[in-house]
């Protein structure tokens, strides 16, 4: 183990990685760069340096990542409209490639021989931060502490805490969450505790980021989003950065009770798992770019996209951002956003996410010819009788076979 001499740790600053920070150092005999990326998690981060300090570590990175993670990863990602298995919205997978990136670019900056994450053997995550980390630095060394140490349960984790004085924050003890949680702009993620009985309900305190659609305000809340190609640039009229109007969506939509999920969703790694999430600002973004795709978009493009949609939300959950297939696809779906521009008028309400208006200068929709009034013309509907007799054609003359379709 040797050859390792310096290491590039993805740390939070909490238990685990703290613990991690010191068995890298004592098992390779190595020195270790910290790296804390703020995604929009809601924490002060700088707790962090200060421990990392505190146990030695003399190249310390902390970047605040909001905009980045928002304008690369989460919009175009939403260009296309992407749900896992029908709910899921990606929170966690997406944030997976841009850590993957910068850790391999410290690693280059500092002159590591090696990346290290906190992911569970378990875990689809193991699997994000390698494949990136693989894809951008073929040659990179990958640590991954849980798949090799025997520290594989929280006594044995206090236990080395306490052996090598590594600082516990013993008055969090008591209160903190029974859950596994994972936090960035997009989402809150809660796994473990009474989650891991797919029967039981989650229990309302969990809830950090929304009221419950019950306690929501009995008004409804009514916002405007403008979009340029596909994404989001104003909220109301109020021109906004990427990672502003994610935030300013959380807001209103946990306020309105929009964004709580609960599912068992398929891993990579085969297991089935239990989670909760909360997205209300990615919920009102799914929900609107819909909208005003409706009136810009052709049909065939629509339904294309449609289809390439589950396959896209594979790659980026399976951890294939950093792909060619990926970046494929990509292209196709941004190529059909350069007409994806105008305004979506959106109610909110206890849960609901409510399209009510969308405008747009490249609306396909012509209301000359949808009219159920007089169009003057502009539709002939005797047009329709060739069409349909034409695409029976095959009916007509398999029935005339004596093929049975009832």
């Amino acid at each position: 183990m040797s050859e390792i001499n310096k290491v590039v740790l993805a740390y939070s600053g909490g238990l685990d990685t703290s613990i991690i920070l010191k068995w890298l150092e004592d098992t390779y005999n190595c020195e270790v760069v910290t790296f804390t990326a703020d995604l929009g998690q809601g924490e002060e981060l700088e707790p962090a340096r200060a421990k990392a300090e505190k146990m030695g570590v003399k190249e310390i990175y902390i970047e605040d990542l909001r905009e980045e993670f928002v304008r690369d990863y989460v919009f175009p990602m939403f260009r296309a409209n992407t749900i896992y298995e029908g709910e899921y919205l990606l929170g966690t997978s997406i944030a997976r490639p841009l850590i993957a990136k910068r850790l391999v670019e410290i690693a280059n900056q500092t002159g590591a021989d090696a990346i290290s994450h906190g992911a569970t053997g378990k875990g689809n995550d193991q699997v994000r931060f390698e494949l990136g980390a693989y894809a951008l630095k073929p040659g990179v060394k990958v640590i991954a502490p849980w798949r090799e140490w025997d520290l594989l349960s929280r006594e044995k984790l206090m236990a080395y805490a306490k052996e090598h004085d590594i600082p516990v924050d013993f008055a969090k003890q008591g209160t903190k969450s029974p859950y596994s949680m994972d936090a960035n702009l997009l989402h809150i993620s809660y796994e473990g505790g009474i989650l891991e009985d797919p029967w039981a309900e989650p229990e309302e305190p969990m809830w950090r980021w929304s009221v419950s659609p019950e306690a929501a305000p009995d008004e409804p809340t009514y916002i405007e989003l403008t979009y340029e190609k596909g994404d989001i640039v104003a909220i109301d009229d109020e021109r906004l950065k990427p990672h502003e109007v994610l935030e300013k969506l959380n807001k209103v939509g946990g306020a309105n009770g929009i964004g709580r999920l609960d599912i068992v969703e398929n891993r990579y790694v085969g297991m089935k798992s239990r989670g909760a999430y909360e997205t209300p600002g990615g919920t009102i973004m799914l929900k609107a770019h819909r909208a005003i795709e409706s009136i810009t978009l052709d049909r065939e493009v629509a339904h294309l996209k449609d289809e390439l949609m589950p396959r896209y939300a594979k790659v980026v959950y399976n951890g294939y951002w950093w792909s060619p297939e990926r970046k494929m696809l990509q292209a196709m779906i941004d190529e059909s956003q350069e007409v994806v521009n105008g305004k979506v008028r959106l109610k909110l309400y206890k849960g609901n996410v409510i399209p009510v208006g969308r405008m747009s200068d490249d609306t396909l929709f012509d209301e000359e010819i949808a009219t159920f009034e007089d169009d003057a013309g502009a539709y002939d509907q005797k047009d329709a009788e060739g069409f349909i007799k034409l695409n029976a054609l095959r009916l007509r003359i398999a029935a005339k076979k004596g093929r049975k379709l009832d």
